[in-house]
């Protein structure tokens, strides 16, 4: 039974790939541990540029505390007096983990400014990383910035990466565009490799007894899945670029619809979090499985032939939709009056 699949240019022995997350990859023996499960590459937490900005420490701890924003930072940011991410530390980590593990290591990268997300991209391309994936995260909060101009901003600094760096570049993508076909096919046009759907953000909570805004920390859950299935369904052989699937990712099965509606790979985090590191091998032999049961002989027979383009019912995954599957539902507890 053949795993392997293609993605950023680079050959994969399955589709299970452990997402950014500090947790995960922080370690060397996390990574190395990883690649024993099974793991086909990493993709290194992220390192945004105001870690990397030594004057600005105290600044950014003021302007973000209370914030919990990514997945990739299970604390966002740490203390000031903790903080042990230098741009140094990290390419180094990029160099280490290269040296430890055979598998491809994918650096993460989420730039403040122009000249920050291109410098950073050349240091880390230097440093030995097999690709890059740039987190486009941003919250607009200016009521004068309009949509369109938060759109060319990423646009902006996709187009200057792709010019400074010749890595492989995978763009992790928030779902919220006005257009999010017109963006990924604007974005595959700009020079991305891959896109990554969908970031994850966590968002703030209210603590009653000590009136104070918190971080709460949820981990996916399978409903995650809905939305980035969707859109790798909707966007599959329309672009040119891969197709990543993030978000809610749990067993063997949700990997096989992932692949089956066009992602050539599953990124894994919140399910190595639950259950460990070691589970890896427990959603490859879940997909072994699966396509053993169901004869094929490799994940690229399946890859896609559930997306809209080879579906029978090419409504399945629009507005229409909506309307059959409210129709459809019944209330168990109750009845409706005759």
């Amino acid at each position: 039974m053949n795993l392997a699949t293609r993605y950023l240019g680079l050959d994969l022995r399955s589709p299970l790939v452990p997402s950014a997350c500090g947790l995960l990859t922080e370690e060397i023996d996390n990574i190395k541990r990883m690649e024993d499960a099974g793991a086909a590459a990493i993709v290194l937490h992220s390192i945004f540029e105001e870690q990397l900005t030594q004057e600005q420490y105290e600044l950014h701890h003021h302007l973000t505390y209370g914030s919990e924003s990514f997945a990739e930072a299970l604390s966002y940011f740490p203390e000031p007096d903790t903080f042990h991410v230098g741009p140094e530390l990290y390419l180094e980590h990029i160099r280490q983990a290269k040296e430890a593990v055979a598998i491809p290591i994918i650096a993460s990268l989420n730039g403040a400014t122009l000249g920050g997300w291109t410098h950073f991209a050349k240091l880390i391309q230097a440093a030995g990383a097999d690709a890059l994936e740039l987190n486009l995260y941003n919250l607009p909060t200016d009521m004068e910035i309009t949509g369109a101009e938060v759109e060319a901003n990423d646009l902006t600094i996709l187009q200057a990466v792709r010019a400074e760096v010749s890595l492989p570049i995978a763009l992790k993508l928030s779902p919220f565009f006005s257009n999010m076909a017109n963006m990924a096919k604007r974005f595959d046009q700009s020079g991305a490799d891959a896109l990554v759907l969908f970031n994850r953000f966590y968002q703030p909570d209210i603590d009653l007894e000590a009136l104070e805004v918190r971080p709460n920390l949820l981990l996916s859950t399978p409903q995650a899945m809905r939305l980035p299935m969707r859109w790798i369904a909707i966007l599959y052989g329309r672009i040119a670029a891969d197709l990543a699937a993030t978000g809610g990712i749990q067993r063997g099965q949700d990997c096989i619809k992932m692949l089956m509606t066009g992602a050539k790979v599953t990124q894994l985090c919140s399910v190595l979090l639950r259950h460990g590191i070691e589970h890896i091998r427990v959603i490859e032999q879940e997909m072994l499985h699966w396509l053993e049961e169901h004869e094929y002989e490799s994940v690229q027979q399946l890859q896609g032939s559930l997306s809209q383009i080879n579906c029978l019912d090419e409504s399945a995954f629009e507005r229409v939709q909506y309307m059959k599957a409210i129709q459809s539902y019944q209330p168990k507890h109750f009845a409706f009056a005759p």
